[in-house]
C-alpha cells in the first residue's frame, strides 16, 4: 500500500515537473499535494466546515460542527480529508483554535498548509526509508510505519511555523493557533498535538461498557515539563488575580501576551521565551473494541468531561449529528457552569472507525 501511494504521488509530481519544467522534487511534490486537495474538494472528500464526510466503501465516517462563541469572529476551524493522498484507507482530520487579533487567519492558514506539507514530507521520508526485508514481526512493521509518520509530522510543523513567520500577509507576531490532527492509515491512527485541544477515544471495556480514553495531553503552561522549559527560557507562568487557576505564559518584563497554552503556531513575540510549535506525536492500533475518536477545542473540554463527550456521541441516533449535538451540549454547559464568562468558540470532529452503526446499540446496552 505504501508503494502504491509512492507511485501515485511520484506520477503526479513528475507530470507537474514536466509541465512546469522544474527540477525541484520538493516544489513538484507540493504542487502534486495541492492538486490532490483540489481533486478531493471536487469529489466532496474534503470538508472545511460543519457537515459530514462519508465515501462509499470507506470504513470512515466523520461528523464536524463548529459554533462561534461570544468573543467575536469564530477563530476555530476544521478539516476532514477522506482518501488522504488518493489512498482509500487513509483520512486526515484536523482541528485548529486561533487566538489573538489575527488568530482566525493564522488558524485557516495552518489548516491549508499542514495536510499538504505532511503529504510531501511523508512521501519524501518514505522514499528515503526502506524496510528491512528480514523484519517478519508485525509489531516492528507497525512501529516502522509510525516512525515515518512521526518524522514527517516533525518536519511539517517546523516548516509550517517557518512559513507563517515569513508570511507578510498575516501578522502572527501576537497571534497564533493550536493544531490537533489525526491520520488514519488502515488500522493505524497517528495523533499529532500542538496546544490544548484534545483527542478522546471511545472504546469498549472488559465489562462491555463504552469508556473514554484520552489520547493527548493538554499543553498548558503549568504542566511541569512545560513550565520548566518556559522558565529556563526566561518566560514567566502565572495566573491573573481575576482568573485563578488559569495559568498563562508571559514575557519576562511585561504582562503580555498571556497565552493559556504552552505550544502553538505563530505567537513569535514569545517564541524565544519557551513557547514551541513542536507536536507530541503518538499512535494507536485500532481494534474492534475501538469505535470512534472525538477531536475538540478547549471550548468543549472546559465544560464537558471525556466520559460525558463519549456518552453524548454514542447516544446520538444519527451519527451525522454527533458533532453538532456535542457542541450544543457544551454550549448549554457553558451557561450553567461558567456564568458571567464569555463563551469560547466550540468545535468538534467525531471520526467513526467502523461503517456499521452499532454505537447506539452499545450505548443502550450499558
Amino acid at each position: 500500500m505504501m508503494g502504491h501511494f509512492s507511485s501515485v504521488f511520484n506520477g503526479l509530481a513528475k507530470s507537474f515537473a514536466m509541465k512546469k519544467r522544474r527540477n525541484s522534487g520538493r516544489c513538484s511534490g507540493r504542487e502534486a499535494a495541492e492538486a490532490m486537495a483540489k481533486e478531493a474538494k471536487k469529489n466532496h472528500f474534503l470538508l472545511h466546515s460543519s457537515g459530514t464526510v462519508s465515501v462509499d466503501g470507506s470504513n470512515n465516517f466523520a461528523s464536524v460542527f463548529s459554533k462561534k462563541g461570544q468573543k467575536g469572529v469564530n477563530q476555530d476551524c476544521c478539516l476532514v480529508w477522506e482518501e488522504f493522498g488518493c489512498q482509500e484507507d487513509m483520512i486526515f482530520c484536523g482541528i485548529f483554535d486561533g487566538h489573538g487579533p489575527w488568530g482566525h487567519f493564522v488558524a485557516k492558514r495552518v489548516r491549508e498548509l499542514m495536510p499538504q506539507s505532511l503529504l510531501c514530507n511523508w512521501q519524501e521520508t518514505l522514499s528515503q526509508t526502506s524496510l528491512d526485508p528480514d523484519i517478519d514481526i508485525e509489531k516492528e512493521k507497525k512501529q516502522h510505519r509510525f516512525n515515518i509518520w512521526k518524522h514527517s509530522y516533525l518536519k511539517t510543523c517546523t516548516a509550517v511555523d517557518r512559513e507563517l513567520k515569513q508570511n507578510r500577509k498575516i501578522d502572527s507576531f501576537f497571534s497564533g493557533t493550536t493544531a490537533l490532527s489525526i491520520v488514519r492509515q488502515g488500522e493505524l491512527i497517528v495523533i499529532a498535538n500542538v496546544g490544548d485541544s484534545r483527542a478522546v477515544l471511545a472504546t469498549t471495556s472488559d465489562d462491555a461498557s463504552l469508556v473514554a480514553v484520552q489520547l493527548t495531553v493538554d499543553f498548558k503552561p503549568n504542566l511541569p515539563q512545560e513550565a520548566e522549559r518556559i522558565l529556563e527560557s526566561q518566560g514567566r507562568v502565572f495566573c491573573l488575580h481575576d482568573e485563578p487557576g488559569v495559568h498563562r505564559v508571559w514575557l519576562p518584563d511585561e504582562e503580555s501576551p498571556g497565552l493559556a497554552m504552552s505550544r502553538a503556531f505563530g505567537d513569535y513575540c514569545i517564541k524565544d521565551y519557551g513557547l514551541i510549535s513542536v507536536p507530541e506525536v503518538t499512535h494507536r492500533n485500532i481494534t474492534t473494541r475501538d469505535h470512534f475518536v472525538v477531536l475538540a477545542t478547549d471550548g468543549v473540554w472546559d465544560v464537558i468531561s471525556n466520559q460525558e463527550a463519549v456518552d453524548i456521541v454514542s447516544s446520538t441516533p444519527d451519527r451525522g449529528e454527533s458533532a453538532k449535538r456535542l457542541v450544543e451540549c457544551a454550549m448549554h454547559a457553558w451557561t450553567r457552569k461558567r456564568r458571567g464568562i464569555a463563551m469560547d468558540d466550540i468545535s468538534a470532529i467525531c471520526l467513526f472507525f467502523h461503517s456499521s452503526p452499532s454505537l447506539h446499540q452499545v450505548a443502550t446496552q450499558k
